[in-house]
């Protein structure tokens, strides 16, 4: 074996132009995370409990798009999605349309532990949450004053906005106006904003597991599902890696992106980085995308097609990374 290695991703597709310090503020999240994560596998905690671990905090934090600061819906609500996959057996679980959950992604980990199936969506989820006395909160404290604003910009704007967390003063300097809108499933949109939450784990016993956690897109209809709580598109852990997926959902799901990685590296017998290569020049058409990955000898690797991607990284021979651009 290798050794441990985390990998943490706050999205892809950011804003050329966003502002210094906001690039400063979540790359100081990304390092809490990283470092939570380090600690949790130097005391010799599982993989997939540490995949949870992390991805919490980041839920917690109202910076990314996950949890509280999770992107609206076109009425104002927030739709939450999560999953989370253990290598060891791929046992999965993953919840879709959760409106009153603090933590999504643990509410996925009770649906792989404690029910028959591995995916639960809105009532059917909600209604599992109570039953398992997780920890639930009117669907306001999701809100943030940003997005109610940015929710606003979306309606109106004729302009893509790649990061909806952008401060509405100087909003202006900070949205990027194209000729022609970017296209999801061939239908315009005005609005993209996929700064989904992520971590993958490989642990000193060389167990992957993975974990993935959205509020989904700005503006978004009610009721859509993106890759991020498909098992194979957005998440996916075995034996060999642990993946997780940030981007356009839409192209994430046709290329069925995690479970390629394993794929190639399955039957082709191409390593952790030659894998994700393949699949972010390879297998994503015109979809702009991003993910992390670990593998069960101690690699990292990461790719991105987009302007940048929000991302850390750690080893155990002491490697560290943190960074957002190529």
């Amino acid at each position: 074996m290798g050794g441990w290695a985390i990998a943490v991703h706050g999205g892809a597709g950011v804003d050329p132009n966003l502002p210094p310090e906001r690039q400063d503020q979540a790359k100081q999240i990304l390092t809490r995370c990283l470092n939570l994560g380090i600690s949790a596998l130097r005391s010799s905690l599982p993989a997939i409990d540490v995949v949870e671990l992390v991805v919490r905090e980041l839920e917690t934090d109202p910076f990314f798009n996950s949890g509280r600061g999770s992107a609206l819906t076109e009425k104002g609500t927030v739709e939450m999605e999560a999953s989370i996959m253990d290598g060891p057996g791929r046992r999965c679980g993953a919840v879709s349309g959760v409106t009153t959950v603090k933590n999504p992604v643990s509410l996925a980990r009770l649906v792989m532990d404690k029910s028959p199936h591995s995916y639960l969506a809105f009532s059917g989820a909600e209604e599992f949450a109570k039953q398992q006395g997780v920890e639930m909160v009117e669907n306001d404290y999701f809100i943030t004053e940003d997005n109610v604003g940015m929710l606003k910009l979306a309606k109106e704007a004729n302009s893509i906005l790649f990061d909806y967390r952008i401060p509405l003063a100087g909003m202006e300097s900070c949205a990027a106006s194209v000729e022609s809108p970017i296209t999801m499933n061939g239908m315009p949109i005005s609005v993209y904003a996929p700064e989904t939450v992520g971590c993958v784990v490989v642990d000193s016993q060389g167990r992957c597991a993975a974990a993935t956690s959205t509020g989904g897109l700005m503006n978004k209809m009610s009721g859509r599902i993106g890759d991020s709580p498909l098992i194979g598109a957005g998440t996916y852990a075995c034996d060999l890696c642990g993946v997780s997926c940030t981007g356009e959902g839409e192209a994430i799901i046709r290329g069925t992106l995690a479970r390629e990685v394993a794929a190639l590296m399955e039957y082709k017998g191409l390593n952790l980085q030659e894998a994700v290569d393949y699949v972010i020049n390879k297998r994503l058409d015109q979809g702009k995308a991003g993910l992390i990955a670990v593998s069960n000898t101690g690699e990292v690797a990461y790719g991105f097609n987009c302007v940048g991607m929000f991302r850390g990284c750690a080893t155990e021979d002491g490697f560290m990374e943190v960074g957002i651009w190529e």
